[in-house]
């Protein structure tokens, strides 16, 4: 098609900068082209060129992840989320994605709409939404921005799902200085679906009738993808038109409208308007097809009057979908929708073309190939360039040696029971519904990962999301090793096995080679331990330029590979609490002590050192301790499971005596120093505590695996006992843990 047969003057490479597009992409586009784009046709590929959408700085070693398994049945990159066959006749869709850059500007809806967007992604597969975890990161909690983002988010989060009716069953919340600008707000959500009966996000058939259905089309959202893919900076409150405005309700009467449109058979496939909005979903749909599209702008119901061909396309408003449905069947999908009282408009139709056709009141405004917008068509690939930052190697250095042990133990103690990372996140959780569904296991049984009931099966979920990101920047490689590793030891410790991971990868801006350099380290960890533990990886989300720019200041936030795992627990009766059962029982320790406070929360907030190595870490270790424990419960001799991790060994008893209101009486380990015993974060470690009576059973299971385990001591009424000194009692304990955090967000 000629160029004067398109409306719009060409545009300029200058135009094209603004847009986030490099020189040598415009020139490229030029090609795909043969002549230079318009402003509507420049939009498009700024968008789809995004690194939000394109993964154009992160696709090559994201290919070398592990994705095959025998139970996935769509992989990485082939739908919205990743499917894994869970038994019983069910398939269970999960992903996780950030809403970081919208959340830092409007934390509410920036949140919010990261809860309906994941949502999205899992019921236009079929799957009904069950369950919703988050990973959430914020600055110093005593900073006033720092709690005007918290008390938005976690409202935000709360008020969606709430209203959309799923439970919030797991997460995360961290706090560390680095995301004080740029907080993390990343979503999971989870969903089940019978196999076989699921859509998939495609077009084909020349004269299929192509329709969006949902909420009208808005202002709201327009360039986010390419906001998502830029710097926080002093200009950034500007672009708050990028950030998209939420309504739950219309996203329930979506959920429900969809599952029943796909139940007519009448769908040929299927996708929501995330990041792109229609310009996303017609090109990525097609593509996938190996079809065209004649998109007809002008039928597009619109929130707001005069919108421009660009506006429609780039709007990001929510609760909208694309959905192509047979030719002749338009009546069957038009009732569903008139039913649920949505918008069901044809705005154009499949064609043999394999491009995209946009029209406005009859004139053409884009006519672009859909292959090349896409990720694995015509989007640009990068190898970037990568080295290892000054401060990994000035870690090396550090000598636990040089750190003189605590004179006041209580004082340590009590300094990490009421810390923002390890004190309770009640002022949070308590914000979400976790009950609604009645499906929550671990609502009155506190475990090591969220337990979600299947009903009509013996079967249970176990969920986890998991990331210490100050081990990750002590150490990429090892760091998001022990996030896997983690989230796997949490759902073995709750009675079920892993059996495949999301993620959502949250790092600076890739064209800082110490940035990348992390990001490269972190999928070769991720990579190592997912092969370890039979864990594909199913899909997720790639979150560059998380970092804020002031002046001449440029500052990252922690390298954040945030682990989403999906377990399953084969029969009920293996669900395992980390609340102690009764004094007298015994407690082991699963692995074993080590002389190490690297990274730990002791060394980095109590001692003021922040640059360490990552905490002692063995993955052959990990793997055999986690089988231990995963076949000492399955005996059914264990009483509760509970992994060592933030605050270490002391913070895991504690855990587990508050749990049940009973105390602990421990000896430490004189081969290793005692602030390492009690605060150190090695990995690698379980506690489980038991009746006397199955010690032998114990003993026997973890020899014949031979796993290190020590006898550490007994469960007691309500002490807390170590080395026969006493350290008060557990409610004491237990009110600064409660309580801080509250305290903290009541303050001005």
């Amino acid at each position: 098609m000629s160029q004067t047969t398109i409306a719009g003057a060409p545009e300029t490479v200058e135009t094209a900068q603004k847009l986030g597009l490099l020189p040598q992409e415009f020139d490229r586009i030029c090609e795909i082209l043969g002549r230079v784009p318009n402003f509507t046709e420049l939009s498009i590929f700024s968008v789809m060129w995004s690194e939000h959408c394109s993964y154009k700085n992160s696709i090559v070693w994201l290919k070398t992840l592990p994705k095959d398994g025998p139970r996935m049945l769509a992989k990485a990159g082939e739908e919205n989320a990743g499917l894994v066959d869970i038994g019983d006749g069910l398939g269970c869709a999960f992903k996780i994605e950030s809403h970081n850059h919208p959340s830092a500007l409007e934390p509410y809806q920036g949140a919010a709409t990261g809860v309906g967007g994941i949502n999205r992604d899992i019921f236009t597969m079929g799957a009904r939404p069950i369950a919703q975890l988050n990973s959430l990161r914020f600055g110093n909690i005593h900073s006033k921005r720092t709690k005007w983002l918290m008390r938005g988010v976690v409202k935000g989060i709360g008020d969606y799902g709430n209203a959309f009716g799923i439970p919030t069953v797991g997460g995360e919340v961290f706090f560390d200085d680095c995301y004080e600008v740029n907080p993390l707000v990343n979503a999971m959500s989870v969903g089940i679906v019978k196999k076989g009966e699921t859509i998939s996000a495609t077009s084909y058939g020349v004269g299929n009738p192509v329709y969006i259905v949902g909420s009208a089309t808005g202002k709201d959202g327009i360039h986010g993808a390419t906001f998502a893919s830029a710097d926080i900076t002093e200009d950034s409150a500007k672009d708050l038109p990028a950030v998209q405005v939420g309504d739950p309700f219309q996203e329930k009467l979506l959920l429900e409208a969809t599952l029943e449109v796909i139940k007519t058979g009448a769908v040929i496939g299927m996708q929501d308007m995330g990041a792109a909005g229609i310009t996303c979903s017609t090109s990525e749909m097609s593509a996938k097809g190996e079809h065209g599209m004649i998109i007809h702008l002008d039928k597009v119901p619109t929130r707001q009057a005069g919108m421009q061909p660009f506006e429609i396309l780039l709007s990001e408003s929510q609760e909208r979908m694309l959905i192509v449905v047979q030719k002749g069947r338009e009546k069957d999908v038009e009732a569903v929708f008139q039913k649920w009282d949505l918008n069901c408009e044809v705005i154009g139709e499949v064609t043999a073309s394999k491009r995209l056709q946009y029209y406005m009141n009859g004139t053409l405004v884009a006519d672009v190939p859909a292959n090349d917008l896409v990720l694995g068509g015509g989007a640009p690939v990068y190898h970037r360039e990568y080295k290892e930052p000054a401060y990994y190697a000035e870690a090396k250095k550090f000598d636990i040696n040089t750190v003189a042990e605590p004179k006041n133990y209580a004082e340590v103690m009590k300094h990490l029971v009421k810390h923002p990372n390890i004190a309770s996140k009640k002022w949070v959780y308590e914000q979400y519904d976790s009950m609604v569904g009645t499906i929550n296991m671990s609502t009155n049984k506190a475990s090591s990962a969220a337990i979600v009931n299947l009903k009509d099966s013996d079967r249970a979920l176990a969920l986890s999301v998991d990331c210490n990101s100050r081990y990750v920047n002590a150490d990429p490689e090892i760091g998001c090793a022990i996030a896997v590793a983690e989230a796997s030891r949490n759902i073995v410790c709750s009675g079920g096995t892993g059996l495949a991971i999301t993620n959502c990868l949250n790092f600076g801006n890739p064209y800082n080679p110490e940035v990348y350099w992390q990001f490269v380290g972190a999928i070769k960890g991720m990579g190592m331990a997912c092969k370890k533990f039979e864990t594909p990886v199913t899909g997720g989300n790639v979150s560059f330029y998380n970092q804020s720019s002031y002046g001449d200041k440029t500052e990252p936030v922690f390298p954040t590979p945030t682990i989403g795992m999906l377990g399953i627990l084969d029969s009920k009766a293996t669900f395992t609490g980390i609340g102690f059962n009764k004094p007298g029982d015994l407690i082991y320790l699963v692995g074993e002590s080590a002389n190490d406070i690297n990274s730990s929360e002791y060394l980095y907030s109590f001692i003021g050192i922040k640059n360490s190595p990552a905490p002692h870490f063995n993955l052959d270790t990990e793997y055999h301790v986690q089988q231990a424990v995963a076949a000492c419960i399955k005996l059914g001799v264990v009483a509760s499971a509970n992994d060592c991790a933030d605050g270490g060994l002391f913070i895991t008893l504690l855990e587990s005596a508050m749990s049940t209101n009973l105390g602990f009486s421990i000896k430490s380990d004189s081969k290793v120093r005692k602030d390492a015993f009690l605060f150190g974060e090695a990995q690698s470690r379980v506690v489980i505590s038991f009746d006397p009576a199955n010690k032998e059973a114990v003993e026997q299971c973890l020899q014949r695996i031979n796993v290190p385990f020590s006898e550490l001591g007994k469960v007691v009424s309500d002490d807390i006992l170590i080395d026969n000194d006493s350290f008060g009692k557990t409610i004491d304990f237990k009110q600064l843990y409660d309580h801080s955090i509250s305290e903290i967000m009541s303050e001005n």
